[in-house]
């Protein structure tokens, strides 16, 4: 089966709802930082939110640029480990920056959590958090989310840059996969 062939389940979020919702995130974004003087600094969480990025990056009016990070706590799994490691930093300086940190879904918030004091620690000016998707039925540790797309029930979803073990990050759409 090709990566980009449909899993076995359903669409949970159709490309066009998708689209839309990044737009409105964006002008969320954008009435956050309206006068902001340097460029708002996108922190991309790899591989994931990369999709996510690339729209949102589109969407907004503000001056950004993007920096990314790698984490990792699923290692292939559907579950999260519950352990997670820095794979990848950020690659410049955040000191004193306006910072957006965007993930693709948040789950147990132990990864986001990690990912938001580790950012906090490059002593940024601000650091706010857009994610997509938020899963609080999953929720061990909270985290604040400043921006959100969709709030879903516990599904396993790939697609828009979520993947199963690499496969179905280029659907368009969110689906909620049957099985892997």
């Amino acid at each position: 089966m090709r990566s980009s062939a449909p899993p076995r389940g359903r669409v949970l979020i159709a490309a066009a709802i998708i689209a839309t919702r990044v737009r409105e995130l964006a002008a969320a974004v954008d009435a956050a930082y309206p006068d902001i003087a340097r460029p708002l600094r996108l922190v991309c969480v790899l591989k994931g939110s990369l999709i996510f990025t690339a729209d949102l990056c589109r969407a907004l009016t503000v001056p950004v640029e993007i920096d990314t990070i790698a984490v990792r706590s699923y290692n292939g799994a559907e579950q999260p480990t519950g352990d997670v490691e820095l794979v990848k930093d950020v690659g410049s300086s955040l000191r004193d920056r306006d910072v957006l940190i965007v993930e693709d879904i948040i789950d147990t918030g132990l990864t986001t959590s990690f990912l938001y004091e580790h950012v906090a620690r490059h002593q940024p000016r601000s650091l706010r958090l857009v994610t997509l998707l938020d899963k609080p039925a999953r929720r061990v540790r909270q985290v604040r989310i400043d921006f959100c797309g969709f709030v879903i029930d516990d599904h396993f979803v790939v697609g828009y840059g979520l993947d199963h073990a690499e496969r179905w990050r280029s659907l368009p759409d969110l689906w909620v996969m049957e099985s892997p």
